[in-house]
């Protein structure tokens, strides 16, 4: 087959390797300037390329486009291929095609990471045979060429189910949905939601599907009564009103009830090993626990496993501690929703160090955890003025810095014994840094800074 892939990063090279390797026609376009890593792979495989370009008339001689997703299907490219009746997949649709390996998928709006991670590390901790895939940046495609693992645990966006059409998850996960990426979808949440069920779309009764009992827009557009697979639904609490796979006895013990009506008890196993902050870590800790369950762990290998879990960078990390206070960085949270989990997961006292650029943010949401919970904001922006007018009559301290340096040396100033300075900025990174990982690396050095200096001045 004349396969054409647009997109030369991680998925994209991903998706030619394999389809080389399947014995298909392979010519790789990507709009802009390929990385050199990737380029080298191309190369070293002896696959056509271009950059910079889209040679239209040689993608529109294509039986099958394989596309990157973060292509929009606004770009005049898709246009084209849609015109020409075309089909496009994503690269999990096209390495779905070459595996029998059980593929366990997890999406959601905030936490798909950290769930999927976490359930990576439940499995692999176990002793299985697992792979590591999707949007958390190994490609899958290129996993099945050897095709070596009997699971792979797989992060999915909107964007990759967009283009997935017969693909089957054994598992499939969802966490929540909340308005995000907007842009992409007619600035509807019904679109964004009904992509982000497309995880459902193809499962059977042979398959699982775990979801979040207790967020309102999964409530509003799962249709469960049509789904003809096992459904595992989970809450931070144990309601009566339905059937529930997992919720919380207590703050650090969880119960997993797996058959509904045959083991109403269900097998306890405790949390409290476990390194994750926030109530929102405690959603992706039973969404994975569950798919481990799933997976034949026992309640023990979990807990084990638990303790010896490390998150992924970023995501309310803790980076560092001073005169007593604990220094926090969670600059993944570039959403409202994402700094409401970190504020309301921390219990202690908090320095507020936000801002950046803002994307369109209300912030009322986080009025009332902001009143009871932050003795101090540090706005970290360019322009800070929604911030200021929206946090001025909430909190009792407000500065502005546009250094990470200040912020930090501002923040150990203001921070007590027993305080928690934490960044969570609420707001994109591009105006002071080049992305949120920049952003959360300075945080951090500047904490390793100070503890350094304290060091030296202590000695």
């Amino acid at each position: 087959m004349k396969i054409v892939i647009l997109g030369a990063a991680e998925s994209g090279v991903g998706a030619a390797l394999l389809a080389q390797a399947k014995g298909h026609s392979v010519f790789v376009s990507d709009r802009g300037t390929i990385q050199a890593d990737y380029k080298q792979q191309l190369t070293q495989a002896g696959i056509e390329f271009e950059e910079n370009q889209h040679t239209l008339e040689r993608i529109l001689a294509a039986e099958e486009v394989i596309k990157s997703p973060g292509i929009p299907e606004k770009a005049p490219v898709i246009k084209a291929l849609r015109e020409k009746h075309i089909p496009i997949i994503s690269e999990i649709e096209f390495a779905g095609r070459y595996t029998k390996a059980k593929c366990i998928c997890i999406t959601g709006t905030n936490g798909k990471t950290t769930t999927t991670l976490l359930t990576y590390h439940l499995l692999k901790s176990a002793g299985l045979s697992v792979g590591l895939a999707g949007n958390v940046g190994f490609s899958l495609a290129e996993q099945v060429i050897a095709d070596e693992h009997d699971y792979y645990v797989v992060e999915l966006s909107s964007f990759q189910l967009d283009d997935m059409h017969a693909f089957r998850p054994w598992v499939a996960v969802l966490l929540n949905i909340t308005p995000d990426h907007l842009d992409r979808y007619d600035y509807s949440l019904e679109k964004y939601a009904q992509s982000k069920l497309r995880i459902t779309r193809n499962l059977d009764s042979n398959c699982t599907f775990i979801y979040n009992a207790d967020d309102e827009v999964i409530g509003r557009y799962f249709l469960s009564a049509f789904l003809e697979t096992r459904q595992l639904p989970f809450s931070l609490h144990h309601r009566r009103d339905v059937y529930l796979a997992g919720y919380y006895t207590s703050e650090h013990t969880l119960c997993t009830n797996l058959a509904p009506g045959l083991d109403e008890t269900g097998v306890e196993l405790s949390t409290a090993a476990s390194p994750l902050i926030g109530q929102h870590n405690r959603q992706n800790t039973l969404a994975a626990v569950l798919a481990a369950r799933v997976a034949g762990l026992s309640p023990e290998q979990i807990e084990t496993a638990l303790a010896t879990f490390q998150n992924a960078d970023h995501r309310l990390q803790l980076v560092g501690e001073i005169n007593g206070a604990r220094y926090i960085n969670d600059s993944k949270a570039t959403n409202v929703e994402a700094a409401w989990y970190a504020l309301d997961g921390i219990h202690q006292p908090i320095v507020w160090i936000a801002g950046g650029t803002d994307k369109g943010n209300d912030y009322t949401s986080l009025l009332n955890l902001a009143e009871s919970r932050v003795k101090a904001l540090i706005c970290l922006g360019v322009d800070n003025t929604k911030l200021l007018d929206a946090f001025g009559g909430v909190v009792p301290y407000i500065e502005e810095t546009q250094s990470m340096t200040d912020a930090v040396a501002r923040a150990a100033a203001l921070a007590e014994p027993g305080d928690v300075v934490l960044l969570s900025p609420c707001c994109a990174s591009f105006d002071l840094f080049k992305n949120y990982e920049d952003r959360g690396r300075r945080f951090a050095a500047a904490v390793s800074d100070l503890v350094n200096e304290g060091r030296r001045a202590g000695g």
